[in-house]
């Protein structure tokens, strides 16, 4: 067949594998084509306008369109479109940028390390560790403690650190040496009259049991999320962070903080670690960084963890690691773009306000036969979804409710994401409250069209 007489769909399901999906329903049903974007929404290729209420992919922080990062870009492009930073070369926006994250973080940081996603990034956090340790004399001391149901990225050893199960069937991971403790989900895992704070002991007793089981000299750091994002955003239960950390600094055990979806903004602080008090020994920062106008991501590592990484580049010649498009200068120059918006703007104090009303609304639900919990912190939430409020069970299979309602949303002009049977809100910083509300209204006729499809399925 001439492929310039197939439709862009049919193009698509011809030649296009894509990421999270199953390739064989793909086949059948095609591609929701998106043509622009503008403020908080997306537009089809027939014209249907949607609130992007995830951002994209938790990170479109300034919405779609927005005239001065596309300036930057521009700006950036006409004068230096690309060069690297390897063997002693820089350039201004990267140097720029390094130094207004070092300036914006929440603890002391030393040095900045660009890489292209979040990804990238917890791939490169894990050999700088491994690095490090090695130049201390410790090269026991490579395992690595994550969460389950915590998402870390994609790449080997990134899925490695993640808790879900769809990133490790049938990809022959996670690596030896990556181990996963309980996911701090207060509604799922509680023991009956169990409180969130003695949730938070068990948890951490369980951590500090893994390290002795394993031994502390050979546990080189405690990954997680300030707050789980595509684990179903979960919020984690007072006091656990205090005592996670407190496990960890008794054994030596560096703590990371992934803020890819919890930095600029979202909780309702410039950082999830100020949100949740972490003083995290390294940041991995992405998403909202650029909005995702462009890839980029950073790692941010504190002086005693520089040190050991700069003595051993020395002791070898060189630190043999890096990207080709790592701190690339027009993402570079869009992220620093970025940034001044979110603070020009004040939109991490109106992320804060805006927050207050989804969380507020949201909760309106919470006595609905469907609903089990409503969850979340600044502008990031969830619902999820049950077919018995006492039991906590799901309807049939585990996602069948949350797949429908994502169905119902995106036809009444909402694009949401559901997460097992957790729907999730993660909308634009630049959110107005009538747009929140609007969101709001759209989840609720969702939410009658399932109960209505539950009724009749019963």
């Amino acid at each position: 067949m001439n492929n310039n007489k197939l439709s862009l769909a049919e193009k698509d399901v011809q030649h296009q594998l894509h990421p999270y999906t199953d390739a064989r329903v793909h086949e059948e049903v095609g591609p929701l084509i998106i043509e622009r974007g503008e403020g908080i929404y997306v537009y089809d290729d027939q014209g249907k306008p949607y609130i992007e209420a995830m951002s994209g992919l938790w990170s479109a922080a300034l919405g779609f369109s927005n005239e001065r990062l596309i300036k930057a870009a521009e700006s950036q492009l006409r004068k230096l479109p690309f060069y690297h930073l390897f063997g002693h070369k820089a350039h201004a926006p990267s140097i720029e940028l390094a130094d207004k994250l070092i300036e914006l973080a929440p603890v002391p940081m030393s040095k900045v390390f660009f890489t292209n996603s979040g990804s990238e990034a917890n791939d490169t956090v894990v050999k700088m560790i491994w690095y490090r340790n090695n130049a201390l004399g410790k090269p026991a001391k490579k395992k690595f403690i994550s969460r389950i149901n915590g998402y870390h990225g994609i790449t080997i050893v990134s899925a490695s650190l993640t808790g879900l199960p769809a990133n490790q069937r049938g990809f022959d991971v996670p690596l030896p040496g990556f181990y996963h403790v309980g996911n701090p989900h207060h509604y799922r895992h509680a023991l009956a009259g169990e409180s969130q704070e003695q949730f938070a002991d068990r948890l951490s007793a369980e951590l500090e049991n893994l390290i002795l089981r394993e031994g502390p000299e050979t546990i080189a750091a405690f990954y997680g999320e300030p707050l789980m994002g595509a684990g179903g955003v979960i919020v984690p239960p007072r006091t656990y962070w205090d005592k996670i950390q407190a496990v960890c600094r008794k054994y030596d055990v560096l703590v990371v903080a992934d803020e890819v979806i919890c930095g600029f903004g979202r909780t309702g602080n410039m950082f999830g670690s100020e949100t949740f008090g972490i003083r995290p020994d390294v940041m991995v920062l992405s998403k909202q960084l650029s909005s995702s106008y462009q890839p980029i991501s950073a790692i941010l590592i504190n002086d005693e963890l520089y040190q050991g990484i700069a003595d051993q580049s020395h002791a070898l010649g060189t630190l043999g690691h890096g990207f080709t498009a790592g701190g690339h200068p027009v993402a570079a120059a869009v992220a620093l773009e970025n940034i001044k918006i979110i603070e020009e703007d004040n939109l991490v104090p109106h992320a804060a306000a805006m927050g207050k009303i989804l969380q507020d609304g949201l909760n309106q639900f919470a006595d609905h036969p469907l609903v089990g919990e409503v969850r979340g912190q600044g502008l990031i939430a969830a619902v999820e979804l049950v077919a018995d409020r006492a039991s906590k069970a799901p309807f049939e299979v585990t996602g069948k409710l949350g797949r429908y309602l994502a169905g119902r949303a995106q036809e009444h002009g909402m694009i949401t994401r559901n997460m097992g049977d957790a729907i999730a809100f993660c909308p634009p910083l630049i959110s107005s409250e009538s747009e929140i509300r609007l969101i709001l209204e759209r989840f609720a006729r969702s939410l009658e069209d399932t109960q209505r499809w539950f009724n009749a399925s019963r």
